[in-house]
């Protein structure tokens, strides 16, 4: 994303959800759970009375719709347990919010696959009829890996405050008046920022905008200020203009310890490489990246490392991809900019989850992945209204992505820019998303 013209408003306006089964090993996650049509799984009129229905119902941050998933099997909302009705074990048996007992009924484990499963009746959680309707209760059935029975839930790994965050948008302080982040935390129910961009100061010394010192700084203030209301940022280092660390290292140790500087700079248990200007199509710059991300990741345990690059219409250039896998470098979250194609009047929406399509074609082809692996290593970073060449992304354009995203759980759904979305609207979107 050509982001130096960062001057062009909207019109209108990490990791990642792999999901792994719920064990006593596992820490508790909090969040939203969302399903088909990218609905919200709710306690009926968040009604705390034994038996109170739970159905799908649009996303709207209340506690009727938060859930966490326990390290004992249970998922809770409301201080209640959700639960199979009389423990049944037939397909069509009713769940329902019921005072946690212990039993086999309000056992529950979240899948790989993304199902939601109670092992007592060997059934999974499903939305009746395939609807998504606001009100449609669920049940429990037999698992047919069938768009109903699919869910996107929180877990208890990875960056964030409640485990990977898969909408962190985009924050530029660096620009004109950068909204509030904590106004737009409360406001659309994100939970944190993808700060953009650390850079070169010309040598091998990582500044916000090649120009801010990591502390002591307005960047800092901010960051205290996210965690401080709960929620986290992702630094990103590169972007479209202004000196890149990953030029200016001579080596791979060198930009390592660059990384370094601002992973402990902040206690950082994620970031972003955003790899965007021409400085990136060298095969060197590559390589010294790949090698650098490798070191990073053997240093911190843990590190959630998302990596951001252009695409054509049918899928990015798999130089980097090749290289990476052939390095052994495991990326957390490959992320895509599905924008500045060409030409007005596209339908940006389809071309976004087309070139996905073929993000998803390169990681099976360089990493050997299923399906299913190269999805939770995927992630599609947008740009909301007016693109650099004229496109328009539109709400519905978000709306498609999203469900996108919530059909085959990606790691991760994003946006240039926060500071472009003065309504706030592309944001509400995106934070349907994830937990």
């Amino acid at each position: 994303m050509i982001r130096a013209r960062v001057g062009l408003l909207a019109a209108g306006v990490l990791a990642a959800v792999a999901l792994a089964p719920v064990s006593g090993a596992d820490a508790a996650a909090t969040g939203q759970i969302t399903g088909i049509g990218g609905k919200c799984v709710d306690v009926a009129g968040a009604n705390i009375a034994n038996g109170t229905q739970v159905q799908l119902y649009d996303c709207n941050g209340t506690g009727a719709q938060r859930w966490t998933v326990g390290d004992d099997g249970t998922i809770r909302a409301l201080g209640k347990c959700l639960d199979v009705s009389a423990g049944s074990l037939a397909n069509g048996a009713k769940v329902q919010l019921w005072d946690c007992n212990g039993t086999g009924a309000q056992q529950w484990v979240v899948t790989s696959a993304r199902d939601i499963v109670n092992p007592q009746a060997d059934k999974c959680l499903d939305a009746t009829g395939n609807s998504s309707a606001n009100g449609t209760r669920l049940q429990t059935w037999t698992c047919a890996g069938t768009a109903n029975q699919k869910w996107t839930a929180p877990t208890g790994s990875g960056p964030g405050p409640e485990g990977p965050s898969a909408v962190l948008p985009y924050l530029y302080l660096g620009w004109g008046n950068p909204p509030n982040p904590t106004q737009v935390m409360s406001a659309t129910g994100v939970n944190g920022f993808t700060m953009a961009f650390v850079l070169s100061n010309g040598y091998c010394n990582p500044m916000w905008d090649s120009q801010r010192p990591l502390t002591g700084g307005v960047d800092q203030s901010t960051i205290t200020s996210i965690r401080n209301a709960g929620g986290d940022v992702v630094p990103s280092f590169g972007g479209w203009s202004g000196h890149k660390l990953e030029e200016s290292c001579s080596s791979a140790c060198e930009l390592a310890n660059a990384y370094q500087k601002v992973i402990d700079a902040y206690s950082l248990s994620a970031i972003d490489i955003d790899l965007e200007a021409s400085a990136y199509d060298n095969p060197t710059v590559q390589q010294r990246t790949v090698d650098a991300l490798k070191q990073a990741k053997s240093r911190n345990p843990g590190l959630h490392v998302a990596v951001t690059i252009g695409t054509g219409q049918q899928g990015p250039d798999r130089s980097l991809i090749n290289r990476a896998a052939a390095s052994g470098l495991t990326v957390d979250a490959w992320t895509i900019m599905p924008f500045n194609f060409g030409g007005n009047g596209q339908d940006m929406g389809r071309l976004s989850t087309q070139a996905a399509e073929g993000l998803k074609a390169a990681l099976k082809s360089a990493y050997g992945y299923s399906d299913a692996d190269a999805y939770r290593r995927m992630g599609i970073s947008s740009m909301n209204g007016t693109t650099d060449v004229g496109e328009n992304v539109t709400l519905e354009d978000f709306g498609q992505m999203r469900s996108y995203a919530q059909q085959h759980g990606l790691a991760r759904l994003t946006f240039w820019s926060v500071n472009r979305d003065p309504s706030l609207d592309f944001t509400r979107v995106f934070a349907q998303y994830g937990g």
